[in-house]
């Protein structure tokens, strides 16, 4: 069988780790790179230097041979790449958020359910070897029923970006849009119910506040609180801290239900499994975890490398995405309505911003 062939359209930080994977994945070609960015080009092209080179990524969709494309551009121009690229066959991995607001992801929606081929968001989180091994334990029934899901993530600040793009909400969204519909992915995943509900605080407290682009200084929110309701009586909290470095975990989860509790550790790669009437405070099981299909590690764990694993496989096995577009659109609206509960001090209901 032929090498699957992928185009890459954003050739930044987020693009070159694609590529970083996509090279060390067996049966497939990067064979094509877009960017407006000759610098961002010429670092990628030395990873592929058999891969054709444009400026525009229409030029890109304009010469064909790519069976599939994945888009790393900066987050405000997702809906107009993919407008250019969803009527086509191609295939598609998106990164997340899908869009910077709802209206857009609605847009994708639309043009999306008028196409056959794959489009995937790359909500990759969701492929961490420890989170994985909390979804499973859930999908076990070792908790029962999920009632409460915590995420912590406390992390450095942002980093910086082509043109330091990522400095400005309009561009990415917001904070809880561009960093955090990982988590909101993850707890729809998690939660038998549907989420109904957003409340939440937050604010710009230490982070680039010393620095000024055009006049203008930026306005990227570095911690917040973020409550989710779902509509069985299940609840979520997110607490994100952005100048928290100096932390032994990054990410920490915990699932519990009436059964029981799971949590997982990121990068200590380990599972927490405590089962009521079996496990006390203190003694429950405690289990590392490592994916020995990763080949490459990169920012996430490989998180990434599964995530195209997957991909690949599900595009030469004519397979459904692990992540739809309907999917990114709703962690997106959660954080879109996160962002409105901060601005406004109040409670969002999700109705406000879905259309169905």
């Amino acid at each position: 069988m032929a090498p699957l062939r992928y185009g890459i359209v954003g050739t930044g930080m987020m693009g070159v780790e694609h590529i970083q994977n996509l090279v060390r994945l067996e049966d497939v070609t990067v064979c094509a790179l877009a960017d407006p960015d000759p610098q961002s080009r010429r670092r990628a092209a030395a990873l592929v230097p058999d891969a054709e080179v444009f400026g525009d990524h229409r030029a890109l969709i304009a010469r064909g041979g790519c069976d599939a494309v994945v888009v790393a551009t900066p987050n405000m121009t997702h809906v107009d790449v993919l407008s250019d690229l969803l009527p086509t066959d191609l295939h598609v991995l998106v990164e997340k958020p899908l869009c910077t607001t709802v209206d857009d992801c609605y847009t994708v929606l639309e043009m999306d359910e008028r196409r056959d081929a794959l489009t995937w968001v790359g909500l990759e989180y969701r492929y961490m070897a420890p989170i994985r091994r909390l979804l499973e334990e859930i999908d076990r029934g070792v908790v029962g029923r999920p009632r409460m899901v915590s995420i912590r993530e406390h992390r450095f600040p942002f980093l910086r970006k082509v043109g330091d793009w990522n400095r400005f909400s309009r561009n990415t969204g917001g904070t809880l849009v561009e960093k955090c519909c990982h988590f909101f992915d993850l707890m729809c995943l998690v939660m038998p119910g549907r989420p109904v509900r957003v409340m939440a605080s937050g604010g710009q407290d230490v982070n680039h506040l010393d620095e000024v682009y055009d006049g203008e200084v930026p306005d990227i929110l570095d911690n917040a609180y973020v409550i989710v309701d779902f509509d069985d009586g299940g609840r979520g909290l997110l607490d994100l801290c952005m100048f928290a470095e100096a932390t032994q975990n990054q990410e920490e989860l915990s699932v519990v239900g009436e059964l029981g509790k799971v949590e997982a550790f990121v990068p200590d790669d380990t599972v927490r499994i405590g089962r009521r009437g079996v496990d006390s405070l203190g003694a429950v099981t405690v289990e590392p975890v490592v994916d020995e299909r990763v080949a490459y590690e990169g920012f996430h764990g490989g998180s990434s490398y599964i995530e195209h694993l997957r991909f690949r496989d599900a595009v030469r096995g004519g397979a459904d995405a692990d992540v739809t577009v309907l999917d990114g659109l709703v962690s997106v609206a959660i954080g879109a309505a996160a962002h409105r509960s901060i601005d406004e001090g109040r409670v969002v209901e999700l109705e406000e911003l879905l259309r169905r």
